[in-house]
């Protein structure tokens, strides 16, 4: 079995987060392992405290894992500070980690910023050169590239101004009112967009996180980045189309939608 790390927060609604990663891995038929970067107290209303792991405490994590069961694929998600970053960068050179998926998780969907700047300085210099593709939305982007999207034409070249300074492929990702759910990949291959179905599904909690976990789960077992983008992305469209609906807010996602088996209905 192919095996796949997620380096996170955990989310204690299981919605997003290291949760939703192990779980949309598990899925996708990767054995999962995951570093806490943060605990968070948070349900589908909201996130209502945080506590961050120390950079010790998180070195001890990577080093727990790569030394014992290395990971054919690694994938990041939130990291808030500039000392957790430069431990996961670090440590992922140290031990030449493969086939990194980065989540640059620092604006929300209300357009609030979740990190500091100088931690968005350290993620630019140290993480995303050794990245093998990263999953902003569309306000990260806009942060990464220093540049206005305001049509699909703009996310192709602030995609590429992204790749050409860091080196990392972009998969900038559709939606907050701009063109519905296509996603544009762009990669030293130049860009391809892949057209999404939009979901009337209001409970979309935690799909940045499985989206990069599915892509991560992909690469893991071997497909190339385009494949392990559609594969996701079709994971994710199932998840949703699933219509789970859980908890008084913006609810999680089916992740287990296409699992079947013996212990299924026991």
């Amino acid at each position: 079995m192919r095996t796949a790390l997620t380096i996170a927060g955990s989310d204690s609604s299981g919605g997003a987060g290291i949760q939703a990663d192990i779980k949309t891995m598990l899925a996708n038929h990767v054995y999962a392992m995951s570093a806490i970067t943060a605990l968070t107290a948070q349900n589908t209303t909201g996130v209502s405290d945080i506590m961050e792991s120390s950079p010790e405490f998180l070195k001890e994590q990577l080093d727990c894992i790569f030394t014992d069961i290395y990971p054919d694929a690694v994938k990041t998600g939130m990291v808030s500070s500039k000392g957790l970053i430069e431990v996961i960068a670090e440590r992922l050179r140290f031990y030449e980690a493969k086939n990194i998926v980065v989540d640059p998780v620092m604006v929300a969907t209300s357009g609030a910023r979740l990190i500091t700047e100088e931690a968005i300085t350290t993620l630019k210099e140290s993480l995303l050169p050794i990245a093998t593709v990263i999953t902003p939305n569309i306000p990260e982007t806009e942060v990464l590239s220093g540049t206005k999207i305001e049509s699909p034409e703009d996310m192709v070249s602030a995609s590429k101004k992204i790749f050409e300074e860091y080196g990392c492929a972009v998969l900038c990702k559709g939606g907050h009112n701009l063109n519905d759910a296509n996603d544009l990949l762009y990669s030293e291959n130049g860009y391809i967009w892949f057209n999404g179905k939009r979901i009337n599904n209001p409970n979309t909690h935690g799909t940045g996180c499985t989206l990069s976990s599915a892509i991560a789960s992909n690469l893991a077992k071997g497909y190339d980045l385009e494949t392990s983008v559609r594969y996701a992305k079709n994971y994710i469209s199932g998840a949703l189309a699933a219509m789970l609906d859980i908890g008084k807010g913006s609810g999680p996602m089916d992740h287990g939608f296409a699992v079947k088996g013996e212990y299924k209905d026991n």
